[in-house]
């Protein structure tokens, strides 16, 4: 075993999982939700916790892991969860109701984003995370951008694309969009931009406003 792998290991291993993200993990699964890694999730709660995050919208429910995730971290924040699967979101309801989380700190959209998001205030927000629709993750981060305050960051979950990036050879639409936000963030005046390799990969975006 390579030490990125004995690495890689012993911090799933590690990580242990509040039994109410546990039992939503598990509902997420049966319905083919796709949620994001118990690495990933405590990732985007400490994220979420070191951001002082009041606001947060989530693009992609993860039938409510990624947003319990990010409501460990900010327990005081109101989630904004965006989907245009009603089973999804009627899954994360129930795992919120079940861990206890306060109506008022959740309020669910049943749309396409692409259609939601246009409508939505800009520089309102601490967080977005962005965990839908692969094909279209470039158009989401730009409107994540555009809703973040300066200092606020767009999250990105599933960014190394399963191993795919890091291959050149690899070259279908969604890995190549996967692989231009990493290379074009890393050089934009507008953001900082770092990447996680635990679990899935996290694209991390904090913007600093105009250049």
């Amino acid at each position: 075993m390579s030490e990125n792998d004995a690495n890689a290991r012993f911090i799933r291993e590690s990580i242990v999982e509040p039994a109410p993200i546990a039992r939503a993990r598990a509902h997420a699964l049966e319905l083919g939700a796709a949620p994001v890694s118990p690495a990933v999730g405590s990732q985007i709660a400490v994220l979420a916790a070191a951001t002082g995050a009041r606001s947060i919208v989530e693009i992609g429910t993860g039938a409510g892991v990624s947003g319990l995730w990010l409501l460990r971290g900010a327990p005081q924040a109101v989630l904004t969860s965006i989907d245009n699967e009603p089973e999804h979101l009627a899954a994360a309801r129930q795992a919120f109701a079940d861990a206890r989380i306060p109506a008022t700190r959740a309020r669910f959209i049943t749309g396409r984003a692409a259609d939601v998001l246009p409508r939505m205030n800009e520089a309102s927000y601490d967080i977005v995370l962005v965990d839908a629709d692969a094909e279209n993750v470039i158009d989401y981060v730009a409107h994540g951008l555009r809703l973040v305050r300066t200092g606020g960051m767009v999250l990105v979950p599933r960014i190394l694309g399963g191993g795919r990036v890091a291959d050149p050879v690899q070259r279908d639409e969604v890995t190549s969009a996967y692989r231009s936000l990493v290379q074009e963030t890393q050089e934009s005046p507008v953001v900082l931009a770092t990447v996680s390799a635990s679990g899935e990969g996290l694209l991390q975006l904090i913007s600093v406003g105009p250049s």
